[in-house]
């Protein structure tokens, strides 16, 4: 018979006690700890004990992080069952809140359970604040790295709270010290605490993990395929050769060496810049699309194959696609490629292999749960096609968010109910991307199936996790002989090896020490005398900057409120800061930029500014103005000059997010300080006139520009009689050759096949 957790704060019998939990919990009540535990062993179970002795303890709220709203959901169900206090005083936080209606939640609430973005904004916006949260829990801490919103609340929480103490879970925290270093400097990490399945009191709540390598031959036809690519590439890197850029190993250089390379020559380009280094960059940018065509080749599938040539062929055509798929598209190898690949009739053997493990496995065990991983959106469709075809089969395709070409994402909510339906029975098979290696609460998955090997240790073990938690599961990891598959399963298995080794050399220096003093004295003073931003940062106290919503997503925001200044957000039709009742800012990426001048939408954006605002900025922000989409310089210098001379607009530049903000802070003290101006916000958004709508309409067809698009109408008359024009009669208009007129024919009366 089990013994239970008894605490105040839990729930009677609910939470069976462990030992090596308590211990980490023990642990990471001593000091802010960052605890590493094997996926399925209870990391939230140590959270769970170490909030309920915080709030027993010190009082105050108890907060927890994770990364995405399944996670968030998922924590605050245990939470509600296993917490010992009111079900309403547990509350989620996301987006789907509206930021009044979560500053009132946040004053009832105990315990509030948040995605971090949610948690920064409001924050920013000083909606909430962490002076009373004397716990906050950061689930999947290896994020907290770079700009990441774990590392900005952190900062905050141990300047502002009163009695500050957090514990960082993870299974898999990376394999360098750099990356350990960096997460326990950004949480103020100051002891770690792991355990392994090794570990004597954990070895008995293990279950056998069969682990499988199952290795494939690419067959001759692809070979051939995966040919024609050589020959490309092989042009492609001795014409960087010629530049004076080579790689020791030709067209087998990694994707590390090529984007260090690219990063090098972007370093090197100023301005115009040296055109040997715009050619190089320009080459670079075709081999890295080759190279991952090679990788689909190798390890993928060919319906994989057939739609990233659909969207490198789309990307050829469209108006606001790379020079890079341009040249592609007119490489003698590359067209012979793409017609190759529609005569193609040999599938990837990993395809058959995936549908005989997973059929031998639901016919022996139909009540079990299979998780296929899958690195791309379209091999996971690839397999959930071809697994729906088998009987006794029902996957479901399991994918982030974000939407492309021909690749619709799925939505938080629906990621939620996909997660119960597969709990339920209700779909056998899950064939995921990343977005489920992390955290998800699937204690019944049988078998793990990996469709190839990752290098990245952490996600290679949080996919493992998936298994083999409630009883005994099985792992199988297929690999393409002689193909990266196997150097990515050999680099792996090394990064895995040396996180083990390196966790444990941390956790002999940082171990944390037990002790039984006072709550105040153990995370209150000792806590506060953590260095934050405010100890030597320049405060701007008294100015305000307006922000449109959308730009909070963005690290100036955080860096203008460590600068002191207010904050204040809206929805704005015009400017993306305002500074004053006469200078508003546009923020633009150079990607960004470069974008926006593609589609056209600078000139109105910069048009409705410079109507609105007698002082308008445009800050570019970022290296890479004149690479990141291969423009033509004389392009964005002209740009340049027509907003200047034009619009009368001041053009700035800034390297980063923080450099921005720093801008933006002297404008706004020049302004409210210096020139004594109040802040107003005004302009809208001009609208379209007809004539300009009908010239956006007919521009969107591939190759006609607003130039083209104006002779079409004024030959023409109406969109109407553009579109019934044959090919003869679209070659009457100014500009309009042969191979445009055809283009556009095939465009308007070819079938729609989504």
């Amino acid at each position: 018979m089990s013994d239970y957790i008894k605490h105040p704060l839990v729930k009677p019998d609910t939470i069976e006690q462990r030992l090596y939990q308590l211990d980490l919990a023990g642990k990471a009540l001593s000091a802010p700890t960052l605890v590493v535990l094997p996926t399925g062993l209870g990391k939230t179970i140590v959270a769970l004990l170490v909030i309920a002795s915080r709030l027993e303890k010190a009082g105050g709220k108890a907060l927890v992080l994770s990364p995405t709203k399944p996670l968030v959901e998922q924590h605050a169900s245990f939470l509600k069952v296993a917490l010992n206090i009111p079900e309403e005083e547990i509350l989620t936080f996301t987006g789907a809140i509206s930021p009044e209606k979560r500053a009132d939640l946040w004053e009832k609430g105990r315990v509030i359970i948040s995605t971090p973005q949610v948690i920064e904004n409001d924050i920013l916006t000083k909606r909430i604040s962490l002076e009373d949260v004397t716990h906050i829990t950061f689930d999947e801490a290896h994020r907290a790295v770079g700009n990441y919103a774990y590392t900005y609340i952190a900062e905050r929480y141990f300047q502002d709270a009163k009695y500050p103490h957090c514990l960082a879970i993870t299974a898999s925290p990376g394999s360098s010290d750099e990356k350990i270093g960096e997460v326990c400097t950004n949480l103020f990490i100051s002891s770690v605490a792991i355990k392994t399945e090794s570990d004597p009191d954990v070895s008995p709540y293990i279950h056998k993990k069969e682990i499988e390598w199952k290795h494939v031959i690419l067959p001759d036809e692809m070979k051939e395929l995966k040919k024609l690519l050589d020959k490309v590439l092989d042009d492609r890197f001795k014409k960087l050769g010629e530049l004076g850029y080579s790689f020791p190993y030709g067209k087998n250089a990694s994707k590390r060496d090529l984007l260090g390379l690219q990063k090098n020559l972007q370093g090197q380009l100023r301005g115009m810049g040296d055109p040997a280094v715009f050619s190089a960059l320009s080459i670079l940018a075709e081999i890295m699309k080759v190279n991952h065509a090679v990788e689909i080749i190798e390890t993928q599938g060919l319906e994989s194959l057939s739609k990233y040539a659909d969207r490198l062929e789309n990307e050829a055509v469209s108006k606001s696609g790379s020079k890079a798929a341009k040249r592609l598209s007119e490489d003698l190898y590359m067209r012979q490629f793409y017609h190759r690949i529609k005569e193609c009739g040999t599938e990837h053997p990993k395809l058959a292999v995936v549908r005989d493990i997973v059929s031998k496995e639901l016919d022996g065990k139909p009540d079990s749960r299979v998780i296929i991983f899958t690195n791309y959106r379209d091999t996971s469709e690839m397999v959930t096609n071809a697994l729906s075809e088998i009987e006794g089969i029902r996957p479901i395709k399991f994918v982030g968010q974000s939407s492309k070409f021909r690749d619709k994402g799925l939505t938080q909510k629906q990621q939620v109910e996909i997660i119960e339906d597969f709990k339920a029975g209700k779909y056998n098979v899950l064939v995921a991307t990343s977005v489920a290696e992390e955290g998800l609460d699937i204690p019944a998955t049988d078998l793990v199936l990996f469709y190839e090997p990752v290098p990245s240790e952490i996600r290679s073990i949080q996919r493992k996790g998936r298994t083999g938690r409630k009883h005994e599961g099985r792992v199988v990891v297929l690999v393409t002989k002689g193909t990266r598959d196997e150097a990515y399963y050999w680099s792996c298995n090394h990064k895995e090896r040396r996180m083990q080794s390196n966790m444990k050399q941390w956790q002999d220096t940082m171990s944390p020490e037990n002790g039984s003093q006072n709550v105040a004295d153990e995370f209150g003073a000792t806590q506060k005398q953590q260095t934050g931003l405010s100890d030597f940062a320049d405060t701007d106290d008294g100015i305000t900057v307006v922000l449109d919503q959308r730009e909070i997503r963005s690290t100036v925001a955080r860096n203008l409120e460590k600068m002191g200044v207010n904050i204040s957000v809206k929805t704005l039709e015009v400017g993306d800061y305002i500074v004053s009742d006469r200078t508003a800012i546009e923020r633009k990426s150079t990607e960004d930029f470069v974008s926006s001048l593609l589609d056209r939408d600078l000139f109105r954006q910069i048009s409705d500014l410079a109507g609105s605002y007698d002082k308008p900025i445009l800050i570019i922000e970022g290296e890479g103005l004149f690479t990141s989409r291969m423009l033509n310089p004389n392009a964005i210098h002209g740009t340049i000059a027509s907003l200047v001379l034009d619009f009368g607009v001041s053009v700035l530049y800034t390297r980063d997010p923080e450099d921005t903000a720093s801008l933006i802070s002297i404008l706004a003290k020049r302004e409210q300080i210096d020139e004594k101006r109040e802040i107003s916000v005004h302009g809208k958004k001009s609208s379209m006139l007809l004539s300009q709508q009908q010239e956006y309409v007919v521009s969107s067809i591939s190759d006609i520009g607003p130039n083209a698009a104006k002779n079409l109408l004024e030959h023409f008359g109406t969109i109407e009689n553009v579109m019934k024009a044959d090919e003869d009669e679209l070659k009457k208009v100014k500009n309009i050759g042969p191979k445009t007129a055809a283009k556009m024919r095939e465009i308007l009366t070819s079938e729609y096949k989504s």
